[in-house]
């Protein structure tokens, strides 16, 4: 298998599984994870929120861990990475306010590479106006904001354990559907997967 060089797009209140075991699952299989956060540098970190369902009508939200940044947003060269992936929680809302950022998804959707984006991360691609015309699936709560950038809704299933695949593009609802999403982003790279 030849490893693949990925792009993980971050920030601070991303949510802690969604960063986290993707990170870690992606190095197991052999592909280099550079983690990046607009403002920050390697060595730096994030603070993470951790989302469950507890039964109230949307997810609670707690404190997580640090994650450490493993490389700098200002240096990265686009160009050389495989693939994007943009995990959920708190960050996206933010992040899609910078112009770097959405340059940044701008350039993988139109060089058709590999994208996944889980949970509230398709908040980036519709900032980025890279969905119309996509089928897509993400929280619940982004519907409106998919369907108003011109994207179809995908319904994800009852535990929020599936993932969509649209060409080039990888969706998932939230954390519970890590084990689709990522095989699923694992086979648009070209990585082998039992």
């Amino acid at each position: 298998m030849q490893s693949k060089q990925l792009l993980m797009l971050v920030g601070d209140y991303v949510e802690d599984y969604e960063v986290m075991v993707p990170f870690q699952m992606l190095l197991m299989v052999g592909h280099r994870v550079d983690a990046v956060c607009p403002g920050k540098k390697a060595g730096e970190t994030i603070a993470t929120a951790i989302h469950d369902f507890e039964g109230d009508q949307t997810y609670s939200e707690k404190r997580g861990h640090n994650f450490r940044l493993n490389a700098d947003f200002d240096q990265i060269r686009r160009e050389k990475y495989d693939g994007l992936l943009i995990p959920g929680g708190r960050a996206p809302e933010y992040l899609r306010l910078n112009p770097q950022v959405l340059e940044l998804v701008r350039y993988f959707a139109e060089a058709k590479k590999p994208l996944a984006a889980l949970c509230h991360g398709p908040q980036l691609l519709t900032a980025a106006g890279v969905v119309r015309g996509r089928a897509c699936t993400a929280y619940p709560a982004v519907r409106p904001e998919l369907e108003a950038a011109g994207a179809s809704w995908v319904e994800p299933s009852g535990n929020l354990d599936s993932a969509h695949v649209d060409g080039n593009l990888v969706t998932a609802p939230a954390w519970p559907a890590h084990p689709a999403w990522i095989r699923a982003f694992l086979q648009v790279l070209g990585t082998p997967v039992g």
